[in-house]
């Protein structure tokens, strides 16, 4: 299978459909040998900064020179980002060698009267086996769909099992309050294992380490009290962080915003408590290193300058609330506010935080089935803005928000990670 033809299979998506639940990639898995048996996985969970922190550690493990897998999704320009070694994406050519070797797999559970494996159960073989070919010393496994039900939760155990923010997202999928989504994310969680979080609301801190205790696991918070920012800009934070009787100072980022730096004291944390328990070797040098090298395109990504276009894949409000906090960072004259929405996402509430932020409003569309239509998107705007564009192709929009833009001004895209994919390679080419 060449590369073309495995991006075929993958992505057929109207034939293998989807659905949670561990029955199907557990079958599948075990045909394949069960890779993953094998790794030594740090798996990641949560609403928010699930990419981003996935980011921290494996930026950091590779500093201290390990090999470690990353694996994440989705991807914003093309499908190798979701599985990379030591930030490599893996190659067209391994990518439709691994790929048949899983369709062989695949048409075996199928012959056996099963159902065929899902998109992401494919992928996420894909991933296992690349990793276990590499003889990968770590693997940073980020959770596709909430945790307990996810395919990557085939795994049997963990080295730290690392839960970001929570808040709703899913709802349909993973419950309608906090306690229910924080359950379905806790799922990650093993016996007997590490369990490291972010410092959560009440609701959703409760439900985790009542379910950490109900697995005899040790829980860890990552504390905002612990955090000093020291400088924020919009080129990055410098910061200090105190953990137990760790104390780093200075520690620099090169990704903006505030919620930056509880992404980057989560990952940190997460690091500290392994190399504590002996499951690591990273000196605090290279854990500064780690840090400031890390990268998460589409997170306040400024791709250019005079005008600032500012691309951010924030897709729910509390996403939607950091973006707007970040925004106090850049000194602009008029905001041009590009903007996309999938119909499944709280649509409503989303406006109403980012659209008083904006002058002028460029309503547009994601290139995907899911996609809210831009001129009902137009028509929900117009509560807040009276300066609204329609341009439903996304190069038109990008156009259009250039077209209206002076050298001070700031032109932002957002609403969407499926969005932010094609204006950051349309913007790239410009």
């Amino acid at each position: 299978m060449n590369y073309t033809d495995a991006l075929a299979y993958i992505n057929d998506k109207d034939k293998f459909g989807s659905r949670l639940g561990l029955t199907s990639i557990s079958k599948l898995m075990e045909l394949l040998g069960n890779p993953q048996d094998s790794l030594k996985v740090i798996h990641v969970a949560g609403t928010n900064g699930k990419g981003s922190t996935s980011s921290y550690l494996s930026s950091c493990i590779k500093s201290a020179g390990y090999n470690v897998g990353l694996f994440t999704s989705p991807y914003l320009e093309r499908f190798n980002e979701r599985v990379q070694i030591n930030g490599i994406d893996i190659p067209d050519e391994t990518l439709g060698r691994i790929t048949s070797h899983v369709k062989e797999a695949a048409d075996k559970m199928v012959e056996l009267g099963l159902e065929h494996p899902t998109t992401f159960e494919i992928i996420t073989a894909i991933g296992f086996i690349y990793f276990k070919e590499e003889s990968v010393d770590y693997v940073v496994l980020e959770v596709g769909l909430g945790g307990r039900f996810d395919s990557t939760n085939v795994i049997k155990s963990s080295l730290a099992s690392v839960i970001t923010s929570i808040d709703y997202d899913h709802i349909n999928e993973l419950g309608d309050t906090l306690a229910k989504i924080a359950y379905q994310k806790a799922g990650i969680i093993k016996e007997n294992g590490i369990v490291v979080s972010y410092e959560q609301e009440a609701e959703a801190g409760d439900v985790i380490k009542d379910v950490a205790a109900s697995l005899d696991s040790e829980i860890y918070i990552s504390k905002n009290h612990n955090i000093g920012i020291i400088q924020e800009s919009d080129t990055g934070n410098i910061f200090n962080y105190r953990y137990n009787n760790h104390y780093l100072e200075s520690i620099k980022i090169s990704m903006i915003g505030e919620y930056q730096v509880y992404n980057a004291s989560l990952a940190i944390t997460t690091l500290l408590v392994l190399r504590d328990k002996g499951l690591i070797d990273i000196t605090n040098d290279q854990i500064y290193t780690g840090i400031l090298n890390t990268k998460w395109n589409g997170r306040l990504e400024v791709l250019k300058r005079e005008p600032i276009f500012l691309i951010d894949g924030a897709h729910n409000v509390q996403g939607i609330e950091h973006l707007a906090k970040a925004l106090e960072l850049f000194s602009y004259d008029k905001l041009i506010l590009g903007i996309g929405i999938l119909k499944d996402k709280d649509v409503d509430h989303m406006i109403g935080k980012l659209i008083p932020l904006a002058d002028i409003v460029v309503a547009t569309e994601v290139n995907m089935p899911r996609k809210l239509d831009a001129d009902q998107l137009a028509s929900k705007v117009s509560k807040y803005n009276d300066e609204i564009y329609v341009e439903k192709d996304i190069k038109n929009a990008i156009d259009k928000a250039y077209s209206l833009a002076n050298k001070n001004d700031l032109i932002l895209f957002g609403g969407s990670l499926y969005l932010i994919g094609e204006v950051r390679t349309l913007v790239n080419l410009l």
